[in-house]
């Protein structure tokens, strides 16, 4: 495999999958079961996951919510899907922990990087909730924060999208691919794969990002065997 470890960031609105809202069971099994083959493989996975399916802070402010307030319900969204991601994974043979960044026992366990370390040494699954634990901070910013703890090899950001376009493709049909492209580069074109304060801690601790379409079943093998897919930031 290309990667020892890996931070594998996952989109809460893709979870909603065709229903539109909320979570998808099949996309749910889908993402369980290449989850678990990249385990199989002999990679240690950890996991963060966001809360768009259910409620984005940003969103609420802009709809009258106190910002604060906002993003702790976001954070909380967060932790009902990695609930959800855990219990799938355990239908699939694998064991899963549900770490998170505010006190929430026994619904989770309190985080800490050498205990989601520890558990993915022993094989099984570290899934961190509620981002940073803090407002202000989206879940790009608790990803790349927890790749840097958990000393992963790379964070990968499976989203709906099968890489970095020069536009955004889903508006316009005329953008093209990237297949790498630096976090200079990144600023220098105002491409927003991660907010600012992601991208520049990923960039001032070497992190490398790859952005590829996790909704197609079998992409995360594909991209830990080393397959040209998807975008490599770094």
């Amino acid at each position: 495999m290309r990667f020892k470890r890996i931070l594998l960031k996952l989109s809460g609105e893709s979870l909603m999958g065709a229903r539109g809202y909320g979570i998808d069971p099949d996309r749910l099994a889908s993402y369980a079961r290449q989850i678990r083959e990249a385990v199989e493989s002999g990679v240690q996975v950890g996991i963060v996951i966001g809360g768009g399916n259910i409620f984005r802070g940003l969103q609420g402010a802009a709809e009258g919510f106190d910002r604060v307030k906002g993003d702790q319900m976001g954070m909380l969204a967060t932790v009902i899907n990695s609930l959800a991601l855990s219990q799938a994974l355990e239908k699939e043979g694998l064991k899963a922990h549900v770490f998170t960044a505010i006190g929430m026992f026994p619904i989770g366990e309190p985080y800490s990087s050498a205990k989601a370390i520890e558990a993915e040494e022993k094989g099984e699954v570290a899934i961190i909730s509620c981002g940073t634990g803090n407002p202000f901070f989206t879940t790009d910013t608790g990803s790349a924060l927890r790749a840097v703890e958990t000393r992963a090899d790379v964070m990968l950001k499976g989203t709906r999208v099968d890489g970095v376009y020069t536009a955004d493709p889903e508006k316009d049909p005329s953008a093209t691919k990237y297949d790498e492209i630096t976090y200079d580069e990144m600023l220098e074109k105002n491409l927003r794969v991660m907010d600012l304060t992601a991208t520049a801690l990923c960039k001032e601790n070497g992190m490398k990002v790859y952005v590829f379409n996790m909704d197609k079943e079998g992409n995360l093998m594909k991209m830990l065997r080393g397959e040209n897919i998807g975008t490599l930031i770094h």
